[in-house]
């Protein structure tokens, strides 16, 4: 009787963090950090305006992430939100609940709160030295994070993360926050099944997600005996438009990704030949091989419909190389107009 009334209160939450639209689990990204607040406006009207499932930023180091998606609520531009990914070093477990749980509670609207364990330069400058091992420090964080919201009382000396605390409990019901995490390789989708709500991928090729990410992330649940997570993948476009080269479009949002070893070798285990000495080329491949998604708004469509079909249960379209490229508008005008053809439904 205990499992049946957990696991109807998993399929509940899961429920009111994942509603449906007339286009699917499709959602909206904001790709860049942002100098003013006000930038965002445009893309959570469209979320708000529209069958998108939610807004999602990364980590922000200009204006902080959350306080970003406080800003809109006090606007009265209330919509789900998610991050992809904040690092997990800029936050204690206690404070990272205690935030997401904040911006659940003041726009009263579902947060999907992903973490990743971030470069190892960057963590070694936070910390003093790497995780020696980045998906054990990620189990315990998440852990920790999930159980907090949960309203448990975590006791734990982990070997990245000491906590013996709990939430103050709030008076009434709050939205659900979820718990997610970036997703490379087979062992951190292992993780993800083992602790998370969703784990969060990054241009990465479908077939990929199909032979690797999800039997992995269903292992990791398997050994939990929980249900697995749901799989939201951000997909980078742009519309087919006179003078713009997809490539330039991928090296201008992913330039740094593309020059990443780690990153790479993810792309070169799922057959697209990148090199982080060659950006260029791996950018060129990201094209060729459909990862980078172009042409018309109805063939965009059309490319995210099968990532739904093929097991994806949120894509995200991210337009990062069109707004770095060409500014907030023209990244909108792209989004509108997939947004239009998605809700158009199937041909």
């Amino acid at each position: 009787m205990t499992e049946d009334i957990r696991r109807g209160a998993d399929e509940s939450a899961a429920r009111e963090l994942w509603p449906n639209g007339r286009a699917g689990h499709v959602s909206v990204y904001f790709p860049i950090m942002p100098g003013r607040p006000e930038y965002l406006t445009g893309f959570a009207e469209l979320v708000r305006d529209t069958s998108m499932t939610r807004l999602w930023l990364g980590e922000s180091l200009t204006l902080d992430t959350y306080h970003l998606f406080s800003y809109l609520a006090g606007r009265g531009i209330s919509v789900p939100v998610g991050t992809a990914v904040t690092v997990m070093p800029l936050r204690h477990p206690y404070e990272a609940a205690v935030q997401a749980r904040s911006v659940a509670a003041m726009s009263g609207r579902p947060v999907l709160a992903g973490f990743g364990p971030g470069g190892a330069d960057f963590v070694a400058s936070l910390r003093g030295s790497a995780y020696k091992s980045p998906l054990a420090a990620s189990r315990e964080y998440l852990s920790m994070v999930r159980a907090l919201l949960d309203g448990e009382t975590v006791r734990r000396d982990g070997a990245y993360h000491v906590l013996h605390s709990t939430l103050p409990p709030f008076p009434d019901p709050q939205p659900p926050v979820g718990v997610g995490v970036g997703v490379l390789r087979p062992g951190m989708a292992r993780v993800a099944g083992e602790t998370a709500d969703a784990a969060i991928t990054w241009l990465a090729p479908l077939p990929y997600l199909q032979d690797t990410i999800l039997p992995a992330l269903r292992e990791g649940a398997r050994g939990q005996d929980r249900p697995a997570p749901r799989l939201v993948s951000l997909v980078h476009f742009a519309v087919d438009r006179p003078g713009r080269d997809p490539r330039a479009l991928v090296q201008a949002a992913n330039g740094m990704h593309l020059s990443s070893e780690h990153y790479t070798a993810m792309l070169r285990g799922a057959g697209v030949p990148a090199d982080p000495a060659d950006p260029a080329a791996g950018a060129a491949a990201l094209v060729e091989a459909g990862v980078f998604v172009t042409g018309s708004a109805r063939e965009i469509a059309a490319r995210v419909r099968e990532y739904r079909r093929a097991g994806v249960d949120e894509v995200v379209l991210a337009p990062a190389g069109v707004l770095v490229r060409y500014g907030l508008e023209a990244a909108l005008d792209d989004l509108r107009l997939v947004v239009a053809e998605l809700e158009r439904g199937d041909d």
